[in-house]
Order: structure tokens, then C-alpha cells, then sequence
């Protein structure tokens, strides 16, 4: 049996996504990555915390201090599940230690900020992820080889929305700190529905939009809405919402085409309705030739949402042992730099009240 080579992981932030990540980096060691990790060190700002984490995720160190974790030898992957104001400088201080890089969407909390981290991550020579996860939804993925092989012929429009309700009546929250996360649902929610729009359709070049507050002490936006022109002339609208009584997690997308459509929703994840020029069927995602799939189980056999960390971690380890790349199917700091591109423009839109060109820098511009 060959033996794998191990690379140390330290993670920025414990909860939500760090329990996440944490189940990922596990599985993607039982499913055999090119790489096994050694969960080495696990940072967070409050000591007591920060060390009940460790315990409870099986973490061998816990710090105070993510600096401790770029300047540790024994970390090659810097993992950043931290809020949206430190994604910036750890991951950019972990790049420039040669650490390869993983961190949460947004990238950052402007287009600014987005393209600074990928500039450095690139001159640094790492490889580099943004936190995308719902690009490894096996039914996500079966849309996107349906798209490239034209199964829907000739595109004509695409729609997204993120709906969510907890917002409406939620306790004070960082979320809510425009200086700690930058945007509200349009990064949180839209992000993702941009990132699918990009990776299933093409690239936006206009967008029209309406971005508003409902919630008296919200210093970020509650919901928008915005209507989309991609470079391909495909149509689209977007929208996102944390204020959508009856909506957990809906996430959901359909793309219309001239041979037929494709519609997901993430409540339904191993679903994709698929229509010929008529009606909808569902295909359950779970036969062994569909995306991931022999991973896991049986045909008929569901997978989770948690599992599409699990998928996301597999990829990005194999790119890091070089036996893939994290692009296309991935999302490189370039992705994540070119939807916040998209995000800034949503956001120029509804201060203008006009349609705003959207541009994209490369890396050194």
C-alpha cells in the first residue's frame, strides 16, 4: 500500500464553517485525497473557546493569534473561515509564507479588497480556493456538464434567488457590522448565486439593480434584487433575501434554453429537474456515472450538504499534490475576485438608479 504524503492544515475561525470544514478535511482522508491532512492548529480570538473547539473537533493545538499559524513550518494549507474583515490579511501573510490557501466567500469586502488577495496569492505561487461549495453539488455539477455539452442548445436566461429568514428577528451579529462584513444578504447569499451565474452561464458584463435596508439597526443590506446581462447575451436576474419568512435555505436556480432547461434548488440537493421542450422530470442525482458519486453509496442513496465540503476539500487537495488544478470546476481567488466585481456593481447600480458596465482587472491591473 502506498503510503501518502500529509500536509499540515491550520484553520482561522471554529465555528459554523470551521465544524464544516473540520468533518471535510476527515472525510476527504477516508475517501483517499492525494494528500493526507494533519490537523495541526486551530486559531480564534478567545482563549476559552477557541480550546473547547479544538477539543470537541479533534484539533491538536488552539491559538489565539492566526500569526502564529502563517509562521508555523508545520502548516502548508491556511484555511480562512474567519468573518469577511480578516480574510484579507491572514490569507495574504499565509500566501506570502508559502502556505497554500483556502478561504470563505466573499473573498473580500470589496472588489478592492478581492483583487488585492489574489494579486498576492498569485505572486506568492500558491494555490488558491475560494470557499464556493455549491459548485459541489453533484446535481450543480450534472447542470453544469449538461450546459457544456449543449443538452439545452441555445442559452436564453437565467435566474437565481437566495432566500433565507432568519434575518428579520435575529440577535446583534457581525453580519450586521457593514465594517466587519462589508455587505449583508448581497455578500452572504448573492455571492453564491453570482459565483453559480459565472460558473454555469458566463460572465456578466451589465447589471441593473435595486439594493435595500428594512431592518432599523441593520448597518448592511437586508435583500436585493438585480437583473443581469451576460457577454453570451444570455438574460438573467438575480436576488437574495434574509428576510423571506418560510425560507430556510432556499437556494435555487434555472436556466431556459432552446433544447430544454435545467432547476435546482438546494432544499431538494440531490435533485435536478431537467425538461426537454416540454415538461419537467426529476433525476435524482445519486447513479454511480453522475458527479462524486463513487465517493459514496448506492444509486437511491442521498448525500448532504456538508458532504459538498467534503467534495471541495478532495479537489482542492488534489490540485495542491498536482495531480489537478483547482480551476474550472473550482473556484480560484480569480473567481472569487471577478464576483465581487459583479457584487460592487450591484451595489453602484442601486446608488445610480441606472444599469452599471462591469469590468474585470487582471491580476497585475
Amino acid at each position: 500500500m502506498t503510503t501518502r504524503e500529509t500536509i499540515g492544515v491550520g484553520m482561522l475561525g471554529y465555528a459554523f464553517m470551521g465544524k464544516a470544514h473540520t468533518r471535510a478535511f476527515r472525510e476527504a482522508d477516508a475517501f483517499h485525497a492525494p494528500l493526507s491532512s494533519q490537523l495541526v492548529s486551530l486559531s480564534g480570538r478567545t482563549a476559552d473557546k477557541v480550546e473547547a473547539a479544538r477539543e470537541e473537533l479533534g484539533w491538536a493545538e488552539a491559538v489565539t493569534d492566526w500569526r502564529e499559524q502563517v509562521a508555523d513550518e508545520r502548516i502548508g494549507l491556511f484555511d480562512n473561515g474567519g468573518p469577511n474583515a480578516l480574510h484579507a490579511e491572514p490569507t495574504i501573510a499565509a500566501a506570502r509564507n508559502g502556505k497554500h490557501v483556502l478561504c470563505e466567500k466573499p473573498l473580500g469586502r470589496t472588489a478592492e479588497e478581492s483583487h488585492e488577495i489574489w494579486r498576492e496569492a498569485e505572486r506568492a505561487g500558491v494555490v488558491h480556493m475560494c470557499g464556493f461549495n455549491y459548485r459541489f453539488v453533484p446535481a450543480v455539477r450534472l447542470a453544469r456538464e449538461m450546459l457544456e455539452s449543449g443538452d439545452l442548445g441555445d442559452l436564453f436566461h437565467f435566474r437565481a434567488r437566495y432566500l433565507q429568514s432568519w434575518g428579520v428577528d435575529a440577535p446583534p451579529s457581525w453580519r450586521f457590522d457593514h465594517e466587519i462584513a462589508g455587505s449583508g444578504a448581497l455578500g452572504d447569499l448573492g455571492a453564491h448565486i453570482v459565483d453559480l451565474a459565472r460558473y454555469l452561464v458566463g460572465e456578466p458584463v451589465g447589471v441593473t439593480a435595486v439594493v435595500k435596508t428594512f431592518i432599523a439597526g441593520h448597518g448592511v443590506d437586508d435583500t436585493f434584487a438585480a437583473t443581469v446581462e451576460f457577454e453570451n447575451g444570455v438574460v438573467g436576474t438575480l436576488e437574495a433575501s434574509r428576510l423571506a419568512r418560510g425560507r430556510i435555505n432556499s437556494n435555487a436556480f434555472e436556466v431556459n434554453g432552446s433544447k430544454g432547461s435545467v432547476a435546482f434548488d438546494v432544499e431538494r440537493l440531490n435533485e435536478l429537474q431537467v425538461a426537454d421542450t416540454r415538461d419537467f422530470r426529476r433525476v435524482l442525482v445519486t447513479e454511480p456515472e453522475h458527479p462524486f458519486m463513487s465517493f459514496w453509496w448506492p444509486p437511491g442513496h442521498i448525500v448532504g450538504w456538508g458532504d459538498t465540503f467534503t467534495h471541495e476539500v478532495h479537489h482542492l487537495l488534489t490540485a495542491i499534490a498536482g495531480e489537478g488544478t483547482v480551476a474550472p470546476h473550482g473556484a480560484t481567488f480569480e473567481d472569487g475576485y471577478r464576483c465581487a466585481e459583479i457584487c460592487d456593481a450591484i451595489v453602484r447600480s442601486a446608488e445610480s438608479g441606472r444599469r452599471e458596465e462591469i469590468t474585470y482587472r487582471g491580476v497585475d491591473g
